[in-house]
């Protein structure tokens, strides 16, 4: 009776697997919402990503109350100093509203491309933050980092450099 209960509970397990949620976008899917999503600015203008085409994008997801995402914004910034003549810009998207993103910006004296989403992260496929893509000339996603990274380290301004 023991391996008959076990075996139905294994059963049981393999099947639930199988019921899990999965993200059956492509990479390109990802690019053309990406690429579709509008943005406003701080000051409520509507901004998409098509304005920046002469150049690469590096689109970076945060939350104000992301520990990880702060840490890594001084970063951000050198890399985006260091970064300007091959071409590079930074944008920093919230989906919060435009009071905490501004309120943020006002404590933490942070002076970026701060936009606020128009869709809901989830909406976009970003469960984690930060999460960053990076967009080469043509609008294409070159890359995707999930978590916070060292963006003014020797290894990624030279890994930039050369995407």
């Amino acid at each position: 009776m023991k391996k008959i209960i076990l075996f139905t509970l294994w059963c049981c397990l393999l099947l639930s697997c199988d019921l899990g949620i999965t993200d059956n976008k492509s990479s390109s899917d990802i690019e053309s919402l990406l690429l579709k999503t509008s943005f406003v600015d701080l000051n409520e203008n509507n901004l998409d990503l098509s304005v920046y085409k002469k150049g690469k994008i590096v689109v970076s997801y945060w939350a104000t109350w992301c520990a990880p995402c702060i840490k890594e914004m001084p970063g951000i910034k050198k890399a985006e100093e260091i970064l300007e003549e091959y071409g590079y810009t930074f944008l920093l998207v919230s989906d919060e509203t435009l009071d905490e993103i501004s309120d943020f910006k006002n404590e933490w004296n942070f002076d970026f491309n701060f936009l606020k989403s128009t869709k809901s992260f989830e909406t976009l496929g970003v469960y984690a933050m930060p999460t960053s893509y990076i967009f080469d000339e043509n609008g294409k996603i070159v890359e995707t980092i999930v978590g916070a990274v060292d963006w003014d380290s020797k290894e990624m301004i030279d890994k930039l450099k050369m995407l």
